[in-house]
């Protein structure tokens, strides 16, 4: 991304050196963060510096003292937000310089996402990059004028020191360089309505995944260099590319990396599912943090993969995940928590990363046993697997297959053994402080798992997994949906807060259209097009033929912003869009079809230098540049058989199902007592219909 120079700031980056600062009591202050519910807020509760919560009172009050504000950005799992909160935010010096002269906004951006895209993308702009912890300084009235992630102690008080005295001495200057980036950040987003014609259908993409293919690593997988983040787009994408258009290197270059991503270190060996990234190019040392988001789309991603292959590592990826997010992430009435700490607490009663999943290698030899050695051999207790101060962090380097031949055991044997080892070592780390949790529900969050247990339901035919996303689609339309059609964002010991996002809206309306398709139930397939009719009222912009991320019963903040890359979740109007697709045909609905091709028209401009960025639109393109399949199942046996066509790997198509009679477009006149049929339908002109799923699926190419 280019950034955007300014030079009046330029002084404040050049920073001194930084020194070491007192601890303090947990509890000797308490400003009014105390009353929030968030646990990212709740953290620093406790802090001297004087917090706020983001709201209107607090805005109110910024411009009322005509002060700057100091907008603090993080989340509860965030390890350097930890390491900043003690370094700064609790020492009483720094808590003495910003109390003095800002009003000082702490917020967590899973709850607020739409106040953190605002500001990270404002950091963006002044330096190139951006993260968390994000901290940006503001005028009064919320235009931002300098922003950085993490900072030293020494390093955050000289900032402070330069900028206010730049306020005192020459405002002027701030007031210019916020008019700047004002500017920089309603450009930033700024999507154009593409009115040329477009040749989706031949559209050239060989060039671009050739130029994106040269950026694979061939020994770990993924993408060249470090930290690695798992981006399931990417790879669902590739995948289907992969498939599709005969691109064999694609396929095998995108299972060969679920291969090393499932072999441990980023994956939880013990006690299943991921962390968030890991920091070196193996996928061996995970930033520790369990994110509810990269589970979800990880356990569809491998139940897809599953369906192709039927490769027993991701079986077991998928199954030991949703173990994990049974025991660890699921609330009484179905709902899904956010994440786990990147950090917990060791003996010592001091907060470190990762303490909770490491171990020395005499805790290995005193847990494992006599099997030791060949189980040093499988999680590389060695210099493969370690990490630092003499720990390591469990990792494989090898299929079974080849283990289980090279120490002469069999499949079983060794399956035995790995169940043995993880029971061992589960039970042995339940003993040390868990990480924290951070108990609040994010709806968005929500219907990407919900969909994650559609997808593993599909994959492997386990009726818990069904049970569990209707009852997590139970609780989003009983305690997140209101009356008017709107959806909330955020849950909590009851209680229902903040409007809804446009990605709570888009993940919930995908999660409720796979739901339907398994179920026969057609409430969740009108449930998701009621909330897409809602959007068009309150999300979609005329101008853009794109949907605004915030509802226009929202304030308005700086800008409001439209969000259409891909990033480590697929963006929301390109997960609106291929809903819309999808609805489109369902429904026979001409304006969702127009709107997903136009809003498809609208970035491919930019696909061709970014694909990465662009992977979950370019599934919406394959829909365009191959055959599609509208499948409809009719009759008493239609959920089974729906379940049953959805075990296989059929990326180009949707299925609309039912037990009786139905007046949808998809369904209509199609019912025949005592049968059940299939009918392989493009465009709505069908095939003769016919009643195995095996013939069926000679239909579809």
């Amino acid at each position: 991304m280019k950034k955007f120079i300014l030079p009046a700031l330029t002084l404040l980056l050049l920073m001194g050196c930084t020194s070491s600062q007192e601890s303090k009591e947990t509890h000797l202050y308490t400003n009014s963060l105390v009353n929030e519910t968030s646990p990212y807020l709740l953290q620093h509760a406790h802090n001297p510096v004087d917090w706020r919560a983001w709201n209107d009172e607090t805005l109110a009050k910024a411009k009322e003292e005509n002060k700057l504000m100091i907008i603090s950005i993080g989340y509860s799992a965030c390890h350097w937000c930890h390491v900043m909160e003690h370094e700064s935010f609790e020492d009483s010096l720094v808590a003495a310089t910003m109390n003095a002269n800002f009003i000082s906004v702490k917020v967590d951006r899973e709850e607020r996402p739409d106040v953190d895209q605002i500001y990270i993308n404002a950091v963006q702009l002044m330096t190139g990059s951006a993260g968390w912890p994000l901290n940006v300084v503001t005028l009064p009235d919320g235009r931002p004028v300098w922003g950085g992630t993490y900072f030293k102690k020494d390093d955050w008080i000289q900032v402070l020191e330069r900028i206010q005295k730049l306020n005192e001495e020459t405002p002027e200057k701030l007031t210019e360089i916020a008019a700047q980036l004002e500017d920089g950040i309603k450009n930033l987003d700024l999507v154009t309505l593409n009115t040329e014609d477009v040749d989706l259908k031949n559209y050239p993409l060989k060039e671009i995944l050739k130029t994106w293919e040269a950026n694979f690593d061939t020994r770990f997988g993924g993408f060249k260099g470090a930290p690695k983040f798992m981006t399931p787009s990417n790879y669902e994408y590739l995948l289907r590319a992969g498939v599709q258009n005969e691109e064999t290197s694609l396929q095998e270059h995108v299972l060969f990396t679920l291969d090393q991503m499932a072999y441990g270190g980023l994956y939880d060996a013990v006690g299943g599912g991921f962390s968030r990234y890991s920091v070196d190019e193996k996928w061996h040392i995970p930033h520790f943090e369990k994110m509810l988001y990269d589970n979800a789309q990880l356990v569809s991603l491998y139940s897809k993969a599953y369906k192709l292959t039927k490769n027993e590592l991701y079986k077991e990826v998928i199954e030991e995940t949703l173990v994990y997010i049974a025991e660890e992430m699921t609330t009484s009435e179905g709902a899904f928590y956010s994440s786990l700490d990147a950090d917990s607490l060791t003996k010592n009663g001091e907060l470190e990363e990762g303490a909770y999943y490491v171990y020395t290698e005499q805790e290995l030899k005193d847990q494992i046993g006599v099997d030791f050695d060949i189980f040093a051999a499988y999680y590389n207790v060695n210099n493969f697997g370690k990490w630092e101060d003499g720990k390591y962090v469990l990792i494989r380097d090898n299929d079974d297959v080849s283990f289980a031949k090279e120490f002469g055991l069999n499949a079983e044997v060794l399956k035995g053994k790995k169940e043995i080892w993880r029971s061992t070592l589960k039970e042995y780390r339940s003993l040390r402080a868990k990480p924290r949790l951070d108990d609040k529900t994010l709806t968005s969050w929500n219907g990407l798992m919900l969909k994650g247990y559609v997808d593993a339901y599909t994959a492997l035919g386990n009726p818990e997994y069904l049970k569990a996303a209707i009852k997590n689609a139970q609780f989003i339309t009983e305690k997140q949906l209101k009356q008017d059609g709107s959806l909330y964002h955020n849950y909590k010991e009851g209680k229902s807060t903040i409007n809804g996002y446009l990605e709570d809206y888009a993940t919930v309306i995908s999660g409720f259209l796979s739901l339907y398709e398994v179920t026969a139930d057609t409430k969740w397939l009108w449930s998701a097009k009621e909330l897409a009719d809602y959007s068009f009222k309150k999300f979609y912009d005329q101008e853009s033929g794109m949907f605004f991320f915030t509802s226009v019963e929202d304030p308005e903040l700086v800008t409001r912003s439209i969000e259409y890359r891909d990033n480590v979740i697929a963006s929301s109007n390109s997960i609106m869009a291929n809903n819309l697709f999808v609805l489109g045909h369902h429904f026979d609905e001409e304006n969702f079809r127009n709107t997903a091709k136009q809003m498809l028209k609208n970035i491919l401009p930019e696909v061709s230098r970014y694909p990465s960025s662009y992977s979950n639109w370019l599934g919406l393109l394959e829909n365009y540049r191959n055959p599609f399949y509208e499948v409809a199942i009719v009759g008493d046996d239609a959920k089974d058989k729906s379940l049953k066509f959805r075990a296989n790997y059929l990326p180009n198509t949707m299925v609309a199902s039912s037990a009786k009679n139905d007046s949808l477009p998809l369904l209509a006149n199609r019912y025949i007592e005592n049968e059940t049929l299939i009918f392989v339908c493009q465009n709505y002109t069908c095939k003769l219909p016919v009643s195995e799923i095996e013939q069926a699926l000679t239909l579809i190419k």
